[in-house]
C-alpha cells in the first residue's frame, strides 16, 4: 500500500478519536457545547468518514478497474488540502460568528474552500482512474 494511502487511513482514525473526544467534551460542558457541534460533526464526517473513503478508494478502485491511479501527485496534494481544510475548520468554527474574532470567519471560509478543492480533486482523480477505455 502506498504511504499516502496509509496516511489517509491513519488520519481517519485520528479524526475519529478527536470527534469522539469532542462529543464527550460536549456532554461534560453542555454550556459551551453549541459552539462545538459543527466541529464534532466535521471531525466525524469529513475527518473519519471521508478520510477513510479517500484511503480505501485510492487503494481499491484502481485495482477494481485494472488501472493505475490517474495521478499520484493529485492524491498527495488532495491529502494535504483535505487535512488543512478540516484542521482550519475545526479550529475556527467555535469562534466564527461570535463577532469577537473576525479572523476566524476568514479562516473558516478559506478552510472550507480548501476542503471543497480537495473533494473536487478526489472526484476528478477517481473518475479519471476508473473511466471506461
Amino acid at each position: 500500500m502506498e504511504p499516502v494511502i496509509v496516511w489517509y487511513l491513519r488520519m481517519s482514525v485520528i479524526y475519529f478519536m478527536a470527534g469522539v473526544m469532542t462529543g464527550v467534551g460536549m456532554l461534560l460542558w453542555p454550556g459551551v457545547s453549541g459552539y462545538y457541534v459543527p466541529v464534532h460533526v466535521h471531525l466525524n464526517l469529513l475527518g473519519f468518514m471521508s478520510m477513510m473513503i479517500y484511503g480505501v478508494g485510492y487503494h481499491i478502485l484502481p485495482k477494481f478497474s485494472g488501472r493505475l491511479i490517474y495521478s499520484p501527485v493529485i492524491m498527495k496534494i488532495q491529502f494535504w488540502l483535505a487535512n488543512a481544510g478540516l484542521a482550519g475548520m475545526a479550529v475556527s468554527w467555535p469562534f466564527a460568528g461570535r463577532g469577537e474574532y473576525p479572523l476566524s470567519e476568514t479562516v473558516l471560509l478559506v478552510s472550507s474552500l480548501l476542503t471543497l478543492i480537495s473533494v473536487v480533486l478526489f472526484a476528478f482523480n477517481m473518475l479519471k482512474t476508473v473511466k471506461s477505455v
